[in-house]
């Protein structure tokens, strides 16, 4: 093609480069809609900024459409206008106009919370300020949704040519892929970083968990939590209720056992579970027999219960080495289950009393067993129970009593008894089935 056939594009400095090497658009027009969609979709594969993306769909409008003045107001990720990324674009013979729009869109005043229908008087009083352009509208749409307004300025009055209404849709589609796709990046960047958050505070959370069961004398232990996400509302603890005396000391002296289940699952429930160890801890020291232990604690967590509009059910228990005593407590969680190895039987270990979080001035009821060799506690929560099977069948507590009993009658170590009901609930789930509450069990044997 001749010299003389070729249009040179006034452009800005920032862009000069890409044009020069790459968007030197042929008068004849089938050739500049080609290379158009060329440079549009290589630069759409490779933007990572939205302001260049916009300036640059501003260039390229400006030097493709018979228009003067070029206007795009993007509406940010909640559908509110995108003030700072408002682009205007204008050649130099009409500079002044452009400085009356920036003082117009200045002045106007956009609603906090931009509702679509609000563009109409915007688009109103656009007009009747510029009545000398013939100002035409459209939507910036992707997959249904707008993503902004897309304006053009002319003075002839007339429509556009149907190769320049092509040329327009063009840019205004993938203008609107542009920002559709810069708004899909932010979002999974958001949800890359909640996932490390929630990735560190599953890990904060195992760490409040025990590591390891405490050295009980003449008891045998094991214990063990598999939260269905990543973060749970389970909890287990063992708490000496000495702490100024040796290891040795502490392996006679009294133990709290305490398993508990805040209602829900996920960061909610994560963050009340550690809030409740913590006072939990705490009142332990005091020494309290078991229901008063839970009336306190009540007392302590109902108000920040009450604003979470959750409850939490908590099993209390502690156990004296010396003489074999168990004293508990129970704020309406699953009674664990007692084999008693004399009688060959399952005894419920349950006692009256409300959930934590329900009633300010809940009484709580206090009961003591004495264990004797060979005994076996099952603490749970309700996500073991309560967990299905492919059929919508759950695991119930029937099922749970009978492979309890069963494993209790063959003199196994704990570890092997808590394996053994996790197989269990895993054969009776079917494969790769997630569970649908947390599940934590622990076992404490007499030797």
């Amino acid at each position: 093609m001749q010299n003389n056939h070729k249009k040179k594009l006034s452009y800005n400095k920032p862009f000069q480069k890409i044009f020069d090497s790459e968007f030197k658009l042929s008068i004849d027009k089938n050739e500049k809609f080609i290379e158009l969609a060329s440079s549009l979709a290589y630069y759409l594969k490779s933007f990572s900024n939205v302001d260049r993306l916009l300036d640059y769909i501003s260039l390229i409008s400006k030097h493709t459409l018979n228009n003067q003045l070029i206007l795009i107001i993007p509406l940010d990720e909640k559908g509110n206008i995108w003030k700072k990324n408002i682009k205007i674009s204008v050649d130099n013979e009409n500079l002044k106009v452009d400085m009356e729009l920036k003082v117009f869109l200045k002045n106007f005043d956009f609603a906090n919370k931009f509702k679509i229908k609000e563009i109409i008087h915007f688009e109103k009083s656009l007009k009747n300020k510029f009545k000398e352009y013939n100002i035409k509208s459209h939507k910036i749409l992707s997959r249904g949704k707008c993503r902004g307004f897309f304006y053009t300025f002319n003075q002839d009055y007339l429509n556009f040519p149907s190769k320049e209404n092509e040329i327009l849709n063009l840019i205004i589609n993938s203008l609107a892929v542009g920002l559709e796709n810069y708004w899909l990046i932010k979002t999974k960047k958001k949800h890359e970083n909640l996932d490390r958050e929630i990735s560190s505070g599953a890990e904060i959370q195992s760490h409040l968990l025990p590591d390891f069961c405490p050295i009980i004398f003449g008891v045998d232990m094991a214990a063990h939590c598999r939260p269905a996400l990543q973060l749970g509302g389970d909890f287990y603890d063992f708490m000496s209720l000495k702490t100024n005396i040796s290891e040795k000391k502490k392996q006679k002296a009294k133990w709290a056992l305490v398993i508990g289940d805040v209602m829900g699952k996920g960061i909610p429930a994560g963050l009340l579970m550690t809030m409740l160890r913590g006072m939990l801890r705490a009142e332990v020291l005091t020494g309290l027999p078991p229901d008063r232990i839970l009336h306190d604690l009540n007392q302590l967590a109902i108000n920040d219960l009450d604003q979470s509009h959750r409850f939490v059910t908590l099993f209390y228990s502690d156990y004296d080495p010396r003489t074999k005593k168990l004293r508990f407590a129970n704020a309406a969680h699953n009674p664990p289950l007692l084999w008693k190895s004399s009688q060959q039987e399952i005894i419920k270990l349950d006692s009256e009393g409300l959930v934590l979080g329900l009633q300010k001035d809940a009484d709580y009821q206090c009961g003591q067993i004495n264990l004797n060799k060979d005994d076996v506690i099952l603490y749970y929560t309700d996500g073991v129970t309560e967990t299905s099977n492919a059929l919508g069948e759950r695991f119930d507590e029937d099922r749970l009593i009978k492979s309890f009993s069963k494993l209790c009658k063959q003199s196994l170590k704990s570890q092997d008894i808590l394996n053994k009901i996790f197989k269990t609930l895993d054969d009776f789930t079917g494969n790769n089935r997630q569970l649908e509450d947390d599940a934590s069990i622990v076992i404490f044997k007499l030797e």
